[in-house]
């Protein structure tokens, strides 16, 4: 029997699930090997049941997507977390340090708790278990076919534990940070992106997420502000992508 693939999606923009549509070339013959039971994004067709392999996109930020994801962690053998959203949490977690939900809320739309079915903007690991990552804003598309072909072979889909600027030496690429001064993120964001951007000669904006758990974000800081940036500028550059990043992250003199 073919493996029972679910590609779900919480709170995003199904960007990432545009991505698997974008497979143009391999994806009639992706498809010949699983069976989709429910793809959002592809088709209004849905079974219920197990699953094997689980693409959640989108982050928790409603308790709808809390409920609906302990759903598909109690149905799936594996389940991956498929794109930033879903990984760091998403630039909808870019201030979850500044004041509740319900704060928020109120401010924004004069409205008292429990309006809105929102809360906090949280990445899947937050309230599951994850058994393996997929990052990027949106995704490669190259790296979730190698993971799910990986997947259906029995091996476990290799991870990039390394950052942007490997990728960067490995391509002969100028560095944007010594040539132009400019805020590249490079040495703190995971690669697997071919170091596309600084390639093109700009610099990287992190889209990939912390390559270790933000271990880097100090040395990166006092780097950017060496170079004359300001530390609102980098936080706010930090937070876009990787979650919620916090002040202590930096380390040192702020």
């Amino acid at each position: 029997m073919k493996p029972r693939v679910g590609i779900f999606s919480l709170t995003g923009c199904a960007g990432d699930q545009l991505q698997i549509l974008n497979m143009e070339d391999e994806l009639l013959d992706l498809v010949s090997h699983i069976h989709i039971v429910d793809f959002q994004e592809g088709s209004s067709y849905k079974e219920e049941g197990p699953v094997d392999i689980a693409f959640v996109e989108g982050s928790v930020s409603t308790e709808t997507d809390l409920k609906h994801l302990k759903e598909i962690r109690e149905r799936s053998k594996v389940l991956i977390a498929f794109g930033n959203c879903a990984v760091e949490g998403g630039i909808q977690a870019m201030r979850n340090d500044e004041g509740s939900i319900d704060e928020r809320l109120k401010e924004v739309y004069g409205v008292e708790p429990g309006f809105f079915d929102a809360r906090l903007s949280k990445p899947l690991s937050e309230y599951v278990d994850v058994d393996l990552d997929i990052p990027g804003c949106p995704v490669e598309k190259e790296e979730t076919l190698r993971a799910i072909t990986s997947l259906l072979h029995g091996d476990t889909p290799l991870r990039f534990t390394y950052p942007v600027c490997v990728e960067c030496k490995l391509n002969e690429y100028p560095c944007v940070i010594i040539e132009s001064g400019k805020p590249c993120l490079g040495p703190v964001i995971r690669a697997g992106c071919d170091a596309r951007c600084p390639g093109l000669g700009l610099d990287c904006i992190g889209c990939r997420g912390p390559v270790d758990s933000a271990s880097g974000f100090a040395a990166e800081y006092s780097m950017l502000l060496e170079k004359g940036y300001s530390k609102e500028f980098i936080l706010n550059r930090l937070r876009v992508f990787s979650g919620e990043v916090k002040e202590d992250f930096l380390g040192g003199d702020q």
